[in-house]
């Protein structure tokens, strides 16, 4: 693996969750990162007294603050190494026919639109920088493989995701620029805490389900992020040992 000690590296949904586990992980492993919200009081407290890190309010949805972000962080460090995509959003739940137009909007504009811009801003900077490329990262999810009764708008954003994953692959070779995806499976976050009390499973029924801490998918995300340009993840999964995943349904 390389040395990161200089490497920077732009979070988003660093305020809480996995973004706040995923931040402080490469923090303490000598990244310099971005972390970026939507709200900065959450993103000071995941910073911390940490002087490797540089705290930004940005929306991912809106295109001139993902360009403010990425502009921020290249004058305050001159480059981009890695980008984690990482901000997203549970969305409405129930079958499609009473899931809201404007809450599916909603969450397409988080999970996708959000990961789209950034992406895109991300190679507009790997590409002219030097040493040239970089990686990025995007947060799956294991909906992103199968999916959890009434989720569909969830669901179909983190299939997106891995379509997205696919083709920075293939046109990022030509710039250097690696792309990988990690889906996690009940990580003990917010988003996830009901899980531990029951999640409606795909025959109807309501069922207790395992948890993991989720530093272990920051590490996960640290190891990623730490290959040389030369090496991918192309795809990790990391879940709760005993969760209902493998065989689901």
């Amino acid at each position: 693996m390389t040395t990161r000690s200089n490497q920077v590296a732009i979070v988003t949904g660093a305020g809480s969750g996995l973004g706040r586990a995923i931040a402080r992980t490469l923090l303490d492993a000598d990244f310099r990162v971005a972390l970026a919200g939507r709200r900065v009081d959450p993103l000071v407290e995941t910073a911390g007294s940490r002087p490797n890190s540089l705290v930004v309010q940005a929306d991912v949805t809106k295109a001139d603050e993902v360009s403010a972000l990425f502009d921020r962080v290249v004058d305050e460090w001159g480059r981009v190494d890695v980008l984690v995509n990482n901000a997203g959003t549970f969305g409405p739940t129930g079958t499609i026919d009473e899931i809201d137009p404007a809450a599916w909007a909603d969450t397409v504009a988080v999970n996708l639109t959000g990961s789209f811009l950034c992406a895109a801003a991300a190679f507009r900077v790997m590409k002219a920088q030097s040493p040239r490329g970089g990686r990025i990262i995007n947060n799956g999810s294991i909906s992103a493989q199968v999916p959890r009764p009434g989720s569909a708008a969830y669901t179909a954003t983190k299939h997106a995701i891995t379509g997205l994953t696919k083709s920075l692959s293939l046109d990022g070779r030509a710039f250097d620029i690696a792309c990988g995806q990690i889906d996690i499976g009940n990580a003990a976050t917010e988003m996830t805490s009901g899980f531990a009390t029951g999640a409606r499973q795909a025959d109807g029924s309501v069922r207790q389900e395992p948890t993991f801490d989720a530093a272990h998918a920051a590490e996960a995300v640290l190891y990623m992020a730490s290959l040389p340009l030369a090496a991918n993840v192309q795809f990790l999964t990391i879940t709760a040992t005993t969760m209902p995943f493998i065989g689901r349904g």
